[in-house]
């Protein structure tokens, strides 16, 4: 016996991500969001790359040079999330990449598309590098190399961590190769912006190994 495909929002027959359920998703607005962090209502004020947000993260200035994101995280972006990551529907990298790259400032300019690998650890869990199938997704969509620049990480998983715990867990934990990264305008992509240590970390990795610019894109933002 097999089984239809069902939407991982309201689990109707047919596809991955059903139109109705796509369309109904808490989009977020290029102008409106901050330019700098991509927080949802920073256009004019950001609450969220503030002076005292960024001291929490030990930082004067963001690395990255932007930040863009689909959707805002909620019960509906966190199921498509989780059904991706947790259980293995890959299929949704592409639905996921679609929008991501419709949130694309056309300002932006990029050589090639970064990520951040899994773990080994989440690696064997899930199977799949799902940053990884998302840049390759992305890459198809935006016609731009994928520059596999980083090395894994030896961190734990960021998910249940606060956010001086994520600071620390991702200290050192990722190395770059400066031949990938060169003079290079990277577009660095995730699939959740939660307190955007991990995207953080990644850019200043990056950068300190020649990278000319990052830029980040993310599927959901928290």
């Amino acid at each position: 016996m097999t089984w239809p495909t069902r939407c991982c929002v309201c689990e109707r027959a047919g596809c991955a991500l059903c139109a109705s359920c796509e369309g109904s998703l808490p989009y977020l607005d290029r102008w409106t969001a901050c330019p700098t962090c991509g927080a949802a209502f920073g256009a004019v004020q950001c609450t969220e790359c503030c002076p005292q947000r960024l001291a929490a993260l030990g930082r004067e200035a963001l690395p990255f040079a932007g930040c863009a994101s689909a959707v805002r995280f909620d019960a509906r972006t966190g199921r498509i999330v989780r059904v991706y990551k947790d259980l293995g529907e890959q299929r949704l990298a592409l639905d996921m990449a679609r929008l991501m790259a419709r949130a694309v400032p056309p300002e932006w300019r990029a050589d090639a598309i970064a990520f951040v690998p899994a773990s080994r650890e989440a690696l064997t869990r899930r199977g799949f590098d799902h940053a990884e199938l998302l840049a390759c997704a992305l890459s198809s969509l935006m016609k731009l190399p994928v520059c596999a620049a980083l090395d894994r990480p030896r961190a734990h998983d960021q998910r249940k961590l606060g956010r001086a715990a994520r600071v620390s867990n991702l200290a050192s934990a990722l190395r770059a190769h400066p031949s990938a990264c060169q003079g290079r305008s990277l577009l660095l992509a995730d699939d959740v912006m939660t307190t955007g240590s991990t995207l953080c970390a990644a850019a200043d990795t990056l950068l300190e190994a020649g990278a000319g610019t990052v830029r980040a894109l993310t599927f959901a933002r928290v």
